[in-house]
């Protein structure tokens, strides 16, 4: 029985590869311009409650370490030469998330707790 394996061919993978790196400079484009805004709001608006401002800084820096993972992803997925590695890339790309979806909620949530408590 021969071996059937799907082969991505080469210039697909350059293809997806330009598109990553295009999607990852506008994404950098994007978080710095959200950066410069809240730098702004911050300014305008005066010194926000030490607690909200540090759950917003955590909730940036988790969107940004997840959107890094995700081109991370990317990035190895257009090298992936048959479906089996492709499926095994996101597969440990997917235990990775969960595990660490599953810590940033528990820090958020200490936030959270923390900024109750000293509202009351």
């Amino acid at each position: 029985m021969t071996d059937k394996t799907f082969e991505i061919p080469e210039s697909m993978r350059d293809m997806a590869e330009q598109s990553v790196t295009q999607a990852k400079s506008a994404y950098d484009q994007f978080m710095d311009a959200t950066r410069k805004a809240q730098a702004m709001t911050e300014q305008a608006s005066g010194t926000m409650l030490e607690s909200a401002k540090e759950a917003q800084q955590k909730s940036a820096a988790f969107a940004e370490a997840n959107m890094k993972a995700g081109f991370g992803l990317a990035d190895k997925l257009v090298t992936a030469k048959d479906f089996k590695e492709a499926m095994e890339i996101q597969s440990s790309y997917a235990r990775e998330q969960m595990e660490t979806f599953s810590k940033q909620a528990q820090e958020l949530t200490a936030i959270m707790t923390e900024a109750a408590k000293k509202a009351k």
